[in-house]
């Protein structure tokens, strides 16, 4: 898919800890990523992975450290924040009332693409022929698809995936890849969870059981 080119621009973290339910998971985190890269994160299920992509997306806060993009901290806008990042976690956030095109057409429409950029996301993730069945009958691959496509029509410079390749057959694998690839080539930047294959090669890795305290990590 096509999209815009993006400034360059850093997306870092310093000294973060942060608890989930009463416990330590994550301390003295810090990290760095800029246009055009990417970074895995790594580590078994529970040990932080979503609980930090929900840290750099703003919707959870830490106990101490702090987030900045390009120096300024993100919690001092997290509306702007909000704005350049697309994000796919665990929930796809599909509204099943609605077709598929309904639903990336709304997206669309909140971030300025265009009703031919969602018709190009639809063919991209094999969505063309489920374009007006209503997301209730769609199986969790398809709707996993459609929350792809969504972060692929958000004109973000920063994408958050967690466990991205899940549910996906080989053709869904390689338009992921093929649409990472291209958001990387524009000056984007993707932090992906993963546990297996992250389809980018390039990408630095985080394992996020270093950054556990010792009791957690064991």
């Amino acid at each position: 898919m096509s999209g815009p080119v993006f400034n360059t621009a850093e997306f870092s973290g310093a000294r973060l800890n942060c608890q989930r339910g009463g416990r330590m998971v994550l301390t003295n985190l810090s990290f760095r990523i800029a246009s055009g890269e990417a970074m895995v994160l790594r580590g078994p299920n529970g040990s932080g992975k979503t609980t930090l992509l929900r840290l750099m997306a703003g919707l959870a806060r830490a106990s101490s450290g702090a987030l900045t993009w390009n120096g300024d901290d993100i919690s001092e806008d997290l509306s702007a924040h909000g704005a350049r990042l697309g994000f796919a976690g665990h929930l796809d956030a599909v509204k099943s009332a609605q077709t598929v095109r309904e639903n990336l057409f709304f997206w669309a429409s909140l971030r300025g693409a265009r009703a031919s950029d969602v018709e190009r996301a639809m063919a991209t993730f094999g969505l063309s022929h489920l374009a007006d069945i209503t997301a209730r009958v769609l199986s969790a691959g398809q709707r996993h698809r459609v929350a792809l496509a969504r972060v692929a029509l958000s004109n973000a410079p920063l994408w958050l995936l967690d466990e991205p390749t899940n549910t996906l057959d080989d053709a869904a694998l390689n338009a992921l890849r093929n649409t990472l690839s291209a958001h990387l080539h524009r000056g984007g930047m993707i932090v992906m969870a993963s546990h297996g294959d992250s389809l980018l090669p390039q990408a630095r890795t985080l394992d996020v059981r270093q950054t556990q305290p010792a009791s957690a990590a064991a």
